[in-house]
């Protein structure tokens, strides 16, 4: 995939999943994100995801889609996780949000309380791109 067609996929894509290291194990979890200005920006809760990203802040992400006819796309970046103050967390929030309206999702969307049933800490991130890898196969 060209630089464009990266850039264009992660821009229409709301699922990602975040590659981080646990010892010598990698622990892959998916996050919604929203694509920014080379960054991956995602809101959380603390855990196992937050602790593995602050004790070692070299990460993967990874954002893929499958159509029906057997082809698909998939973009990695190399990147650092950053985690941002309460200024970068409602920019986090905002693009979350406009992100999802733009998708047709619906539902509410993250709060900036940390919304749900959990009492762990919110925590708004984003992904620095270092490097970006797209691929392609289409079918049919």
């Amino acid at each position: 995939m060209t630089g464009d067609e990266v850039e264009a996929f992660l821009l229409a894509q709301r699922v990602g999943r975040v590659g981080c290291r646990d010892g010598e194990d990698t622990y892959v979890v998916p996050v919604i994100y929203a694509w920014h200005e080379g960054c991956a920006y995602a809101y959380t809760t603390e855990g196992k995801k937050v602790t593995l990203m602050r004790r070692h802040g070299r990460v993967c992400f990874e954002v893929d889609e499958y159509r029906p006819d057997g082809g698909w796309r998939s973009v990695v970046l190399q990147g650092v996780y950053e985690e941002l103050d309460a200024e970068g967390a409602a920019l986090t929030l905002d693009l979350l949000r406009e992100r999802m309206a733009a998708t047709g999702a619906t539902g509410r969307g993250p709060s900036r309380e940390g919304g749900g049933a959990s009492d762990r800490a919110p925590v708004a991130f984003r992904v620095r791109a270092e490097t970006l890898s797209g691929r392609r196969v289409a079918r049919g």
